[in-house]
């Protein structure tokens, strides 16, 4: 089959066709020229170029968006990047307009930043909006039915004006993501005029298929890779805000939860190169990034086993489960791990904060903790999905502890991290809970006191262990109900919670002008809360004088008050992550000396 696709590209079909059917056909010299010009069986064979990662493999080389080539010199560039059997200037974009529009995670908005690096080396410009567009690509999310539904209602919208509008008929609309992993050609096959459907590990491929669209048929691949990690890509990122960005470390999933379609439509879990990682680092603080998120379905299970960097001895140990916790699947041998990449990234930028989503309770070995209260520019800020406060739910969800597990981690983060606030994901209403269990639920936001939560009805979802092996039995209208006394028990006790902020220090990372007032900054403090303060001239760290403080910079805030989810304070001065370490150990000291003194009077 591949080698008949390279000899439609080589000797195009018409000229088959021609010589078979013709009533004059061309000399049959000619014709065998053209057969003999095709690919050969060696360029089907796996090479090696300069002694890197293969041409068919995931490492294929890919240019900086400085590095774009351009429609003159495209075929010198694509040596590199296509199979010799292809001629890449058929691939080519000629400046035709790419609109992505991106739903779900924070790791659909990084794949949308990979997509934009691969359409802009291969001839495509950006499009400022989808009005502008040649080619519109819906960045999908599968996680839930009401995510899938927002796609449906726009794929309507977009066929309508296709329909209505003439000039708008050419328009190429493709479904890249998880929703198109997980439905595949039932996309292709709806009557929404969807010309392309690619999943999450085949946006390489996604040039030739726009060309295959070009040709006149639809496009389709949705092929899973158990190596794809785009690691040699340059993310291009458009977004004016260069405070924060998003770095993927990882992709897939191996956890299985019974309610969870992750691992159908990205696949197993493979770790990027750490030297990529360290390199796309160091390039954002270069730019004036001041903060990076590290991202993975499962974050914090990195373990990077390649031969191109391997680990040193303090890095190849062995990180096993905490206690109370398990998995379904075999261990990998290790690599390293996570704790050693984030000392490593922490050592790039003392400046720059370091944060991390989503992980699993499972891998938050001492070890790790240890690191993030070490570590000034490591948040203090930490993410553990409970799902449910019921150890028999939390069995059902396959989600490998129980209720006692998930407290015992909580309780180590609080003795081992000091300060940090938490955040949690909840299912309301999974298959066969009883009000018990929902209770149970309940108590557990109770007991721990939330900083964050992320809340829902459960939705069941094809493919699934709870999808073959469970009903999803609990009524709607029950679901809802639970889910908003979860929802109004997290926001009773987070009240609480920021009310105990009064008067404490925070260092904020700047965003910009409040939305609420113009006379007012808002911004992140290290542990993820949002502070709004006054926008007042302000002293600089180490005596450098009086200004205003800017996006980007880190301003120490009194806290005064809170509102919801808001705290709000007053500036102290303009500091910076060292700066504020010192400022707060000195705090400290005085604090320790003004207790001594009350004790001996």
């Amino acid at each position: 089959t591949m080698m008949l696709r390279a000899l439609r590209r080589a000797t195009p079909w018409r000229d088959i066709t021609r010589r078979c059917f013709s009533t004059n056909p061309e000399p049959l010299h000619t014709f065998s020229e053209k057969i003999r010009s095709g690919p050969s069986l060696s360029d089907f064979i796996h090479k090696h170029h300069d002694g890197g990662p293969s041409v068919s493999g995931s490492q294929s080389p890919y240019y900086s968006p400085e590095e774009h080539p351009s429609a003159n010199n495209a075929e010198e560039h694509a040596v590199a990047t296509h199979p010799p059997y292809l001629n890449p200037l058929q691939f080519h974009g000629e400046g035709r307009k790419v609109f992505i529009e991106s739903y779900g995670c924070q790791m659909n908005m990084a794949d949308t930043e990979i997509v934009r690096s691969i359409m802009l080396n291969s001839g495509y410009a950006n499009a400022p909006t989808s009005d502008e567009a040649d080619v519109i690509f819906l960045n999908t999310c599968a996680i839930r039915e009401h995510a899938e539904h927002k796609i449906w209602q726009r794929l309507s919208e977009l066929k309508s004006i296709r329909t209505k509008n003439k000039s708008k008929r050419d328009t190429t609309v493709g479904v890249l993501g998880c929703m198109a992993e997980r439905l595949k050609s039932k996309l292709i096959e709806s009557d929404m005029m969807l010309d392309l459907v690619v999943g999450p590990d085949a946006y390489r491929d996604l040039p030739r298929l726009l060309a295959q669209v070009d040709s006149g048929s639809q496009a389709i691949n949705v092929l899973l890779s158990l190596d794809e990690t785009y690691a040699d890509i340059t993310p291009v990122r458009t977004s004016t805000d260069n405070n924060s960005a998003y770095v993927s470390i990882m992709r897939g999933c191996n956890n299985m939860c019974s309610y969870c379609i992750v691992p159908f439509t990205r696949g197993r879990e493979r770790s990027r190169n750490i030297d990529s990682i360290l390199s796309e680092v160091r390039m954002l603080s270069e730019q004036g990034y001041k903060e990076v998120t590290l991202l993975g379905q499962n974050v914090n299970s990195y373990n990077y086993t390649g031969e191109q960097d391997s680990p040193s001895p303090s890095e190849a140990v062995t990180v096993g489960l905490r206690d109370g916790f398990s998995t379904i699947y075999k261990a990998a041998p290790s690599g390293v791990r996570f704790p050693a990449l984030v000392d490593r990234i922490s050592q790039v930028d003392p400046e720059m904060r370091i944060r991390f989503t989503s992980p699993h309770p499972k891998d938050f070995p001492d070890e790790l903790l240890s690191l993030i209260n070490d570590r000034p520019n490591v948040c203090k800020s930490l993410h553990i999905p409970a799902q449910s406060g019921n150890t028999d739910v939390l069995a059902r969800m396959r989600r490998g502890y129980s209720r006692e597990a998930y407290l015992d981690l909580v309780r180590s983060i609080r003795r081992l991290v000091p300060g940090c606030s938490l955040s949690s994901d909840f299912i309301a209403g999974f298959c066969g809970e009883t009000e018990q269990e929902h209770r149970d639920t309940v108590s557990l936001l109770e007991d721990v006191g939330f900083d964050q939560a992320f809340m829902f009805a459960y939705s069941l979802r094809e493919k699934t262990h709870a999808h073959r092996t469970m009903k999803d039995d609990v009524p709607q209208d029950v679901k809802i109900r639970r889910l908003n006394e979860i929802i109004d028990t997290f926001y009773a006790h987070l009240k609480g919670r920021n009310a105990l902020e009064v008067g404490a220090h925070h260092l904020v990372l700047v965003e910009g002008t409040s939305k609420r007032s113009k006379e007012a900054l808002s911004g992140r403090s290290d542990t993820n809360k949002k502070v709004i303060f006054p926008d007042l001239p302000l002293q600089q760290a180490g005596g450098k004088g009086e200004r205003r403080a800017q996006r980007g910079d880190y301003v120490i805030v009194r806290i005064d008050s809170s509102s919801g989810v808001a705290l709000h304070g007053t500036p102290v001065q303009i500091s910076s992550i060292a700066e504020y370490s010192k400022w707060r150990s000195q705090k400290r000291l005085i604090k320790k000396k003004k207790k001594k003194k009350k004790k001996k009077t």
